[in-house]
């Protein structure tokens, strides 16, 4: 074993030549903070910097204007997962960058037998004083102990879900140190998508720690603690939900719909009752015309306002109905809607799980678009809440998944490690639900992937119908159907194909294509996919006869929705339209969007 303080040689040998990564720890940490060389990055790694580091208000649809981003250099140490704590920091670690990422200025893994401790001084501004002050973590992957000045605080288990931690009133005279203590094995029973311990084929650098924002924020002791949105443009309500935190009796929710500042509507009920929002003439939210609403939820207190937090929303219903031939279809806002999509995996060269800037997430968004997609599947991945702002914003569709797991599949004996980890996964899959539960963009939950991990699933479908019955659901996307959900969904490499629709299930094509074509200089193995010297316009000929049976499915054996695999490549997939450094596009963007909409070049 070389020892932890010697430099680390990574080869990587490329068309451009061979690249020497000496990692070492100076250059991991101190103030001194740059990003890991070894590997491929995209434009807006120039754009990171430990004063600049997603600085947006992570929670979009809760804003408060009083917060604080903890974003930055933290200290950093990785220690055996017996050690009671740290005896030294090993350097400087840019949050919210998983530690195995470039970006991070660390580029190391952390293996299941170790533990990654944080660091970092918190600092009350004198405003706050006497205030209780909440702490926000978006993502922490995998089991999380939050302390302050060396006491405990919160645990949480769950790589995808945000958490709050309440540090009380704080002294905005002293400084504190915020601990963070994680433990992740990426494996047992995981949820976690597509990271994998030692990265080959299909399975990409796993995400330890930190990898979404943290931030703080001051509130009062009676406040807002979450909000629930949900569209009834068949009514031309939106009902309001507001849970309250420290609630006295007397207390009254008001909620005001706005467009463009104009307030279009209002209404209050007591604090703990649903409120019915009647919007006149609702403006539909579609991938065409995206239209949000304003919202300013308020909480009073004899006639007091106490809180108040901004929000947004969309009016907008997704449905199965029967097209002009009795076939079973997606329907958006009572319509016929041909939805068709790219699986997205969320991975970057330089930030792994965690997108370089907000910027960058609007990128990926604007692209899906422009390439004429009007959906995305998010593919065993959870996004930031920002991800999912930009495809309300823009007007994207999105398929959601549950990050999937590998071990706890229904032909694994139920022993009692089984039994914890599906319990683990069930309350992570109700915590994916709540929390991006606001979103109009979202449309469908998808419970599992090619059976990954499959159990239960006719009682786990009930439970997401329980928790939200305004959208539909894909109980397994390709592979073991078993016969309940919304969809029919088959998986066919290239394809396409599909099943017949139900009477009361759609027909969809989860996943098909995948055009291997890999770019020397533009990806993250040397080993380049498919003929190099094809050129864009013949790819896109191949690309073209694939939607041509796409549209022929569509008409001819009741075909709702596609999937194309996928936008961009992702570390050694080079089946993207686009290079993992979003630098290269590999088809010329007309053509392929015109085929998508299912106009074709002759």
């Amino acid at each position: 074993m070389i020892p932890a303080l010697l430099p680390q040689l990574l080869v990587r040998i490329g068309a451009a030549g061979i690249l020497l990564c000496f990692a070492t720890l100076a250059l991991a940490g101190g103030d001194d903070w740059k990003p890991v060389p070894g590997h491929i990055a995209t434009r807006w790694a120039k754009d990171v910097s430990p004063a600049n580091c997603h600085p947006e208000y992570p929670r979009p649809q809760m804003r408060r204007r009083e917060w604080q981003s903890l974003n930055g250099l933290w200290d950093y140490a990785v220690t055996p997962i017996e050690a009671p704590k740290p005896s030294k920091w090993d350097g400087k670690i840019l949050v919210p960058f998983p530690i195995e990422s470039s970006l991070s200025g660390v580029g190391r893994r952390v293996d299941e037998k170790s533990t990654l401790t944080y660091r970092h001084t918190l600092h009350i501004p004198e405003a706050w004083s006497g205030h209780p002050v909440l702490l926000h973590f978006g993502a922490v992957d995998w089991h999380a102990t939050v302390s302050l000045g060396g006491s405990v605080l919160a645990e949480h288990r769950g790589g995808y879900d945000g958490f709050t931690v309440n540090l009380g009133r704080l002294d905005p005279g002293r400084a504190y140190d915020l601990v963070v203590r994680v433990e992740d094995a990426t494996g047992d029973g995981q949820a976690r998508g597509k990271q994998w311990r030692e990265p080959n084929g299909i399975w990409f650098t796993s995400t330890t720690g930190i990898w979404q924002s943290v931030w703080m924020e001051p509130v009062p002791v009676e406040s807002i603690a979450d909000l629930k949105l949900t569209p009834d443009i068949d009514s031309g309500r939106l009902r309001v939900a507001a849970t309250i935190a420290g609630m006295e009796p007397a207390t009254v929710v008001e909620a005001v719909a706005l467009d463009a500042g104009a307030v279009v509507a209002r209404a209050s009920a007591p604090a703990g009752a649903a409120l019915n929002v009647a919007i006149p003439h609702p403006k539909l939210w579609s991938p065409d015309h995206p239209f949000l609403y304003d919202l300013r939820v308020g909480l009073f207190r004899n006639g007091r306002l106490v809180d108040q937090v901004e929000s947004y929303f969309g009016m907008r219903k997704i449905a199965l109905g029967k097209d002009a031939s009795g076939i079973t279809r997606l329907m958006l806002n009572n319509k016929v809607l041909f939805q068709v999509g790219q699986l997205d995996q969320g991975f970057w060269p330089d930030g792994i799980y965690t997108a370089p800037t907000d910027e960058a997430l609007r990128w990926d968004i604007e692209e899906t678009k422009r390439y004429g997609f009007n959906m995305a599947r998010k593919h065993v991945k959870i996004e930031p809440d920002r991800w999912y702002y930009w495809c309300d914003k823009l007007g994207l569709l999105v398929w959601q998944d549950m990050p999937s797991t590998q071990e706890l599949a229904d032909s694994v004996p139920a022993t009692r490690h089984t039994v914890l980890w599906r319990n683990q996964f069930e309350h992570e899959l109700d915590r994916m639900i709540e929390g991006r539960f606001n979103h109009p963009s979202i449309v469908v939950w998808v419970v599992f992937n090619e059976g990954w991990g499959q159990f239960d699933t006719e009682r786990l479908v009930s439970r997401v119908r329980q928790l939200d019955p305004s959208r539909l659901i894909d109980a397994a996307s390709g592979w073991h159907d078993r016969r309940v959900g919304d969809l029919v969904d088959m998986h066919k490499y290239p394809g396409p194909a599909s099943y017949p629709p139900e009477a009361n299930r759609a027909s969809v094509l989860g996943e098909f294509g995948g055009i291997g074509h890999g770019v020397a200089g533009h990806s993250w193995s040397p080993a380049l996919w498919g003929d190099p010297s094809r050129s864009g316009e013949e790819l896109a000929a191949d690309y073209e006869t694939l939607l041509r049976r796409v549209y022929d499915l569509r008409d001819t054996a009741g075909l709702s929705a596609c999937v194309y695999c996928e936008l961009v490549d992702v570390e050694i997939e080079q089946a993207g339209l686009v290079t993992c450094d979003r630098d290269v596009e590999k088809m010329p963007v007309r053509r392929i969007a015109a085929a998508n909409r299912g106009r074709f070049h002759y």
